[in-house]
């Protein structure tokens, strides 16, 4: 019985040190930069993202 609380135990823990954050989007967040190789409409979707970054976080990328 004591084996079964300890193992419980532990694969608790171990389920929740998974769902650990690792900041805030302005911790992780970075500029992505188009290539000469991307279609127009990622081009689109990366001046979005950095727009975001740009407005949310105060960086210019």
């Amino acid at each position: 019985m004591k084996s079964a609380v300890l193992m419980t135990a532990l694969l608790t823990l171990g389920l929740l040190s998974g769902c650990a954050t690792s900041g805030n989007y302005c911790d992780v967040a970075r500029a992505i930069y188009a290539s000469h190789d991307d279609t127009s409409e990622t081009k689109r979707q990366i001046l979005v993202e950095n727009e975001k970054m740009e407005k949310l976080c105060g960086v210019r990328p």
